[in-house]
């Protein structure tokens, strides 16, 4: 099978997206499958014999310099200038000039795939790939909905008028998900959440979880805490965002110290004078954090299977793949009992101890009582690490989507034989 994935925004090792078509790709790969990822930058990280096609924008977000003004050079098309007039009147355009971009490209090549994987982009360039003739599969790993929701109860009067803006493109991305016969998500929470907030009718959307390399997220040796030196704690936040819960754990890192010698490790890019530093700012816990970003995985699993405890504050998550990770690793977890998180780890408190989302009194109590169990500590990363291997594989997550390409193909060769029997 000839696949073509697209991902409007594939960075390598922060945040899911990247994540997900690397490994994707790869897994679709071993199975004999020909893909090709189309992304815009940041572009991914992909294993061969996977292939990169760049769909360049105008990268309007990149570090150092977001929000830029682009020279006039620059300007290529009219998608450019949709781009970048939409950032100029605060919307956030990627969703759908990268669609666009990416229909132009595949309706010269339709010939070159037998179907098209979109990942969480849900462009108005999708359909026009649909009249194309292409088979279209999409991945909705949450509804953006969730975000917006919480930044807006975040901020003041003045920052929620950008915010609604920013959010525009979620009017489009639930009239492109309504007329896409084929959704795939990665948990029963998500795929309840994007029924709702995108009004998906029954049976189209399609439950995968992601996956792990378990080979790479791997129980450290010789990691167990010696006698003395801090205990460990660990927290990947994809983003700098209130959806993350960063903020509540800082809150019970700060209570944590006075009664325990701890250091944590935080994994995300932080927005500088952003609300997570002015937060550690005012926790004075400046010296017990350490702020990490940009690290690949090989690093990101020896700060996991390192940790004595790992850590998942978020007040929502479509999957939580930090969580699987760190479960992988074999590391004890606390993490928030919102959306996914309970699905993916379990309930009954064997692989993780799970805590009311935004209580920093109830991860005080939580990790606390691990940090003076060494056994229960070790008990719940041997359970985890049993959990991932159980559960979560790219290899099956590459099978069961196979399964779902065979059956959009098939569905779509059957409409195009019923609009020939009409004529």
């Amino acid at each position: 099978m000839r696949i073509a994935l697209l991902s409007y925004r594939s960075k390598p090792h922060c945040g899911g997206q990247g994540v997900y078509v690397r490994h994707l790709s790869r897994g679709l790969a071993s199975l004999g499958h020909e893909v090709e990822v189309f992304s815009g930058q940041p572009y991914p990280e992909l294993d061969p014999p996977v292939t990169l096609t760049r769909v360049p924008s105008l990268d309007l977000y990149r570090e150092p310099d977001p929000f830029r003004t682009p020279r006039p050079s620059e300007i290529r098309d009219g998608i450019d200038l949709i781009e970048l007039a939409t950032m100029w009147t605060a919307g956030f355009p990627e969703p759908l000039t990268f669609s666009l971009r990416a229909a132009r490209i595949l309706k010269r090549r339709a010939g070159d795939f037998d179907v098209v994987h979109d990942n969480q982009c849900l462009g108005y360039g999708l359909l026009r790939m649909q009249r194309a003739g292409l088979p279209v599969v999409a991945t909705i790993h949450h509804p953006i909905t969730r975000d917006r929701d919480l930044d807006l109860a975040a901020a003041g009067l003045r920052r929620k008028l950008t915010l609604r803006r920013w959010y525009g493109f979620l009017t489009m991305q639930g009239r492109v998900a309504r007329r896409i016969p084929s959704l795939l998500t990665v948990s029963r929470s998500s795929e309840a959440d994007i029924e709702a907030a995108f009004d998906i009718p029954d049976g189209r959307l399609h439950t995968i979880p992601l996956g792990v390399d378990t080979d790479l997220f791997a129980p450290v040796s010789g990691a167990n805490r010696p006698g003395g030196g801090p205990f460990r704690l660990v927290c990947v936040a994809s983003a700098d965002m209130p959806l993350k819960g960063v903020g509540t754990l800082l809150e019970a890192v700060a209570k944590l110290r006075t009664e325990y010698d701890v250091r944590l490790t935080l994994v995300s890019k932080l927005t500088p004078g952003g609300a997570t530093e002015s937060l550690m700012d005012r926790l004075s816990v400046q010296d017990v954090v350490d702020v990490v970003s940009g690290i690949d995985d090989t690093t990101l699993a020896g700060l996991l299977g390192e940790a004595d405890v790992a850590c998942v504050p978020s007040l929502y998550e479509g999957f939580s793949l930090p969580a699987v990770e760190a479960m992988a690793c074999g590391t004890a977890l606390v993490a928030s009992a919102a959306g996914a998180i309970p699905e993916v780890v379990g309930t009954d408190g064997a692989a993780a101890a799970l805590v009311p989302p935004g209580d920093a009194g109830a991860l005080v109590s939580a990790i606390g009582d691990l940090l003076d169990d060494d056994g229960r500590r070790r008990a719940m990363g041997a359970a985890g690490r049993a959990r991932a291997l159980r559960e979560f594989s790219w290899e099956s997550v590459a099978a069961r989507t196979v399964e779902i390409y065979e059956d959009a193909i098939r569905a779509r060769a059957a409409e195009a034989l019923r609009k020939e029997e009409r004529c």
